[in-house]
């Protein structure tokens, strides 16, 4: 990854001098900014910053926001501009980059509100279309990869099975999964408290299908009643948090079962979601509730990629023959 530039200093005239942003303080705002954030939300930001500080050379979060925020705004803004054009020549999605500048610019913007700078970073994010391809790996494979944890029936085909479970039946994201600890699985009651993305620490009960409800009983009776962290990863030793297992291991199970990316299995089990509710005659914004996407509009990009109005419509314009013959 291209590494920031250096740059001269900055004059004074019409700008803002610059701040001596003391280490103490860095990492008091640092403590504030990440403070009550949920688990999904607090294990990405802390990611990001330390990203950002490896990536200017600075060895923690903490030296990274002093330096950063001690700079003119002008070589605050170069410095994120660079950040952003490194990120994208490192093929980094653009959700990435821009949830990684977004990260920036929070920080930034709680600095200017406690009096620590007296600028806001403006640096915007790279465009990104969402929801292009809404189809997933599709029911079969996950369906076959279902079944073939199910005959291994070993603790780790168990903890995989009611993983892939609950990121396709109830269409969690993996951050939703990972989070999860084990007090928050009411077996008796069937129901399991998921953490939303972007929604801070609040939690919403969901009910757990039949098949769902099973795996997950399966997997708890292996891993034992022990509390801590739902999903634990056998390839690592420790215990507690230590033991929790990860976003990115999640993805190289998915990716090991044929499954590709763990959000392939949202947009599968939204898809199907959309297209069960429309045979069903239940109107598409009651589907809401269970994909949680903030939206109507989203859902609506899934249905017309489940119809394929466009592909329909192209068939129609491509049928030069019957053009022929109505012109004729």
């Amino acid at each position: 990854m291209r590494r920031p530039t250096e740059l001269a200093p900055i004059g004074t005239n019409n700008t803002p001098a610059r701040v001596n942003l003391r280490p103490e303080d860095a990492q008091a705002l640092l403590d504030s900014f990440l403070a009550g954030r949920s688990p999904h939300t607090l294990a990405a930001y802390r990611g990001d910053l330390a990203d950002f500080a490896r990536w200017l050379g600075e060895p923690d979060p903490q030296t990274a926001t002093a330096r950063f925020l001690s700079a003119a705004p002008g070589e605050a803004h170069k410095l994120a501009l660079d950040y952003r054009n490194a990120l994208t020549e490192a093929g980094l999605a653009p959700s990435t980059v821009n949830r990684r500048l977004a990260a920036l610019r929070s920080l930034v913007t709680l600095g200017n509100t406690l009096g620590l700078v007296t600028w806001r970073l403006a640096t915007k994010g790279v465009r990104t279309e969402s929801y292009r391809d809404t189809r997933g790996p599709g029911v079969d494979p996950i369906r076959s990869a279902l079944d073939a944890l199910a005959a291994e029936g070993t603790p780790k085909a168990l903890r995989n099975r009611a993983a892939v479970r609950l990121m396709f039946d109830l269409a969690l994201r993996r951050g939703s999964v990972v989070s999860l600890d084990l007090e928050h699985l009411d077996l008796d009651a069937g129901t399991v408290s998921v953490a939303l993305k972007g929604r801070g620490t609040e939690r919403r009960v969901k009910t757990l299908p039949a098949p769902t409800l099973d795996a997950l009983r399966e997997w708890v009776a292996a891993r034992g009643t022990e509390p801590g962290p739902l999903f634990v990863n056998f390839d690592r030793a420790g215990q507690g948090e230590t033991r929790r297992l990860t976003g990115r291991s999640l993805h190289r199970i998915t990716e090991a079962l044929g499954l590709g990316h763990p959000h392939g299995l949202r947009h599968t089990a939204v898809t199907r979601a959309v297209t069960r509710s429309q045979e069903a005659g239940i109107p598409l914004h009651q589907v809401l509730d269970y994909s949680d996407h903030s939206s109507l509009a989203v859902l609506q990009k899934y249905l017309d990629n489940v119809t394929d109005a466009g592909g329909r419509i192209a068939d129609l314009v491509a049928d030069l023959g019957n053009l022929a013959r109505a012109t004729a």
